[in-house]
Protein backbone atom coordinates (compact mmCIF):
# COMPACT_ATOMS: atom_id res chain seq x y z
CA UNK A 1 0.00 0.00 0.00
CA UNK A 2 1.50 3.09 -0.65
CA UNK A 3 1.42 6.23 1.49
CA UNK A 4 -0.51 9.54 0.67
CA UNK A 5 1.59 12.45 0.04
CA UNK A 6 2.22 15.18 2.82
CA UNK A 7 0.04 17.52 1.15
CA UNK A 8 -2.86 14.72 1.30
CA UNK A 9 -4.99 13.85 -1.73
CA UNK A 10 -6.48 16.00 -4.28
CA UNK A 11 -10.30 14.47 -2.37
CA UNK A 12 -8.45 15.47 1.40
CA UNK A 13 -5.76 18.10 1.64
CA UNK A 14 -3.52 18.13 4.59
CA UNK A 15 -3.82 21.13 6.85
CA UNK A 16 0.11 21.73 6.24
CA UNK A 17 -0.98 22.39 2.57
CA UNK A 18 -3.96 24.67 3.30
CA UNK A 19 -1.44 26.26 5.44
CA UNK A 20 1.35 26.76 2.55
CA UNK A 21 -1.29 28.05 0.16
CA UNK A 22 -3.12 30.52 2.55
CA UNK A 23 0.84 31.76 3.39
CA UNK A 24 1.80 31.97 -0.06
CA UNK A 25 -1.72 34.01 -1.26
CA UNK A 26 -1.34 36.17 1.92
CA UNK A 27 2.22 37.02 0.81
CA UNK A 28 2.17 37.09 -3.15
CA UNK A 29 -1.39 37.35 -3.77
CA UNK A 30 -1.47 36.04 -6.93
CA UNK A 31 2.06 36.13 -8.20
CA UNK A 32 2.46 32.47 -7.60
CA UNK A 33 0.36 29.63 -8.63
CA UNK A 34 0.30 26.12 -7.53
CA UNK A 35 1.03 23.13 -9.82
CA UNK A 36 0.41 19.85 -9.53
CA UNK A 37 2.46 17.79 -11.71
CA UNK A 38 3.34 13.90 -12.36
CA UNK A 39 3.91 11.98 -9.83
CA UNK A 40 1.76 14.05 -7.44
CA UNK A 41 4.69 16.66 -7.03
CA UNK A 42 3.75 19.98 -5.88
CA UNK A 43 5.28 23.41 -6.92
CA UNK A 44 4.55 26.82 -6.87
CA UNK A 45 5.34 29.10 -10.56
CA UNK A 46 5.53 32.79 -9.99
CA UNK A 47 7.41 35.43 -12.20
CA UNK A 48 8.90 37.99 -10.22
CA UNK A 49 10.17 41.19 -11.40
CA UNK A 50 13.22 42.66 -10.01
CA UNK A 51 14.16 46.78 -9.61
CA UNK A 52 17.20 46.75 -11.05
CA UNK A 53 19.16 48.82 -13.34
CA UNK A 54 21.21 47.40 -15.86
CA UNK A 55 20.19 43.10 -15.57
CA UNK A 56 19.29 41.58 -18.97
CA UNK A 57 15.85 41.01 -18.27
CA UNK A 58 13.70 42.00 -15.05
CA UNK A 59 11.47 39.45 -15.11
CA UNK A 60 12.06 36.29 -13.59
CA UNK A 61 10.45 32.68 -13.62
CA UNK A 62 10.54 30.96 -10.02
CA UNK A 63 9.86 27.54 -9.34
CA UNK A 64 9.49 26.33 -5.50
CA UNK A 65 9.84 22.62 -5.99
CA UNK A 66 8.18 20.76 -2.88
CA UNK A 67 10.44 17.87 -1.95
CA UNK A 68 8.66 14.41 -0.97
CA UNK A 69 9.69 14.68 2.18
CA UNK A 70 8.67 17.85 2.84
CA UNK A 71 8.61 19.36 5.45
CA UNK A 72 11.45 17.47 7.21
CA UNK A 73 13.59 18.67 4.20
CA UNK A 74 12.89 22.23 2.48
CA UNK A 75 11.41 23.29 -0.49
CA UNK A 76 14.07 23.42 -3.38
CA UNK A 77 14.14 27.21 -5.60
CA UNK A 78 15.11 26.97 -9.45
CA UNK A 79 14.96 29.95 -11.58
CA UNK A 80 13.28 28.80 -14.29
CA UNK A 81 14.04 32.07 -16.45
CA UNK A 82 16.14 33.86 -17.66
CA UNK A 83 18.81 30.80 -17.37
CA UNK A 84 21.17 31.69 -14.46
CA UNK A 85 23.63 29.31 -14.32
CA UNK A 86 26.14 30.68 -11.46
CA UNK A 87 29.43 29.51 -9.87
CA UNK A 88 28.67 30.61 -6.20
CA UNK A 89 25.74 29.93 -4.35
CA UNK A 90 24.06 27.12 -6.90
CA UNK A 91 23.64 23.41 -7.21
CA UNK A 92 25.00 21.46 -10.89
CA UNK A 93 21.50 21.13 -11.34
CA UNK A 94 20.33 24.67 -11.00
CA UNK A 95 18.42 24.46 -7.67
CA UNK A 96 19.29 27.83 -5.51
CA UNK A 97 21.76 27.61 -2.57
CA UNK A 98 19.68 29.71 0.37
CA UNK A 99 20.97 28.87 3.27
CA UNK A 100 23.77 26.80 4.81
CA UNK A 101 22.17 23.67 6.54
CA UNK A 102 24.79 24.09 9.97
CA UNK A 103 23.19 27.64 10.35
CA UNK A 104 20.32 25.30 12.67
CA UNK A 105 16.83 25.95 12.44
CA UNK A 106 17.03 29.62 13.79
CA UNK A 107 18.61 30.63 11.03
CA UNK A 108 18.14 28.21 8.21
CA UNK A 109 15.49 25.79 7.24
CA UNK A 110 12.78 25.38 10.32
CA UNK A 111 10.26 22.37 9.74
CA UNK A 112 7.57 23.88 12.46
CA UNK A 113 7.64 27.23 11.17
CA UNK A 114 9.70 27.60 7.84
CA UNK A 115 7.22 27.34 4.36
CA UNK A 116 6.90 28.12 0.76
CA UNK A 117 7.01 32.01 1.53
CA UNK A 118 10.07 31.35 3.61
CA UNK A 119 11.77 29.92 0.38
CA UNK A 120 10.52 32.02 -2.43
CA UNK A 121 11.64 35.31 -0.29
CA UNK A 122 14.97 33.86 -0.13
CA UNK A 123 14.95 33.17 -3.92
CA UNK A 124 14.36 36.49 -4.58
CA UNK A 125 16.96 37.69 -2.32
CA UNK A 126 19.23 35.35 -3.65
CA UNK A 127 18.36 37.36 -7.49
CA UNK A 128 19.15 40.27 -6.03
CA UNK A 129 22.70 38.93 -4.17
CA UNK A 130 23.60 37.50 -7.30
CA UNK A 131 22.96 40.93 -9.71
CA UNK A 132 25.28 42.60 -7.12
CA UNK A 133 27.68 39.78 -7.07
CA UNK A 134 27.92 39.93 -11.23
CA UNK A 135 28.17 43.98 -10.71
CA UNK A 136 30.67 43.95 -7.96
CA UNK A 137 32.31 41.18 -7.78
CA UNK A 138 31.32 40.50 -3.93
CA UNK A 139 28.32 38.37 -2.92
CA UNK A 140 26.22 39.78 0.15
CA UNK A 141 25.71 37.93 3.40
CA UNK A 142 27.56 36.51 6.17
CA UNK A 143 29.14 34.05 4.74
CA UNK A 144 31.17 35.69 2.00
CA UNK A 145 33.16 37.56 5.20
CA UNK A 146 33.86 34.25 7.58
CA UNK A 147 37.27 32.73 7.11
CA UNK A 148 37.44 28.64 6.57
CA UNK A 149 38.84 29.21 10.55
CA UNK A 150 35.63 30.50 11.36
CA UNK A 151 36.90 33.60 12.34
CA UNK A 152 35.40 37.02 10.90
CA UNK A 153 37.59 38.83 8.10
CA UNK A 154 38.75 42.39 9.26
Amino acid sequence: MQMAAWWGTRAKVSARLQLEVAAMRDTFRDTFRLIVAKGDRLYWAGEVDLNLAGIPQRRHTLHIVYPTSYPSRAAEAYVRDPEIVSRKHQFEDGQLCLFNPRDGKRYGWNPGRSTAVTVAGWAVQWLYAYYTWKATGNWPGLEERIQNNGRSRP
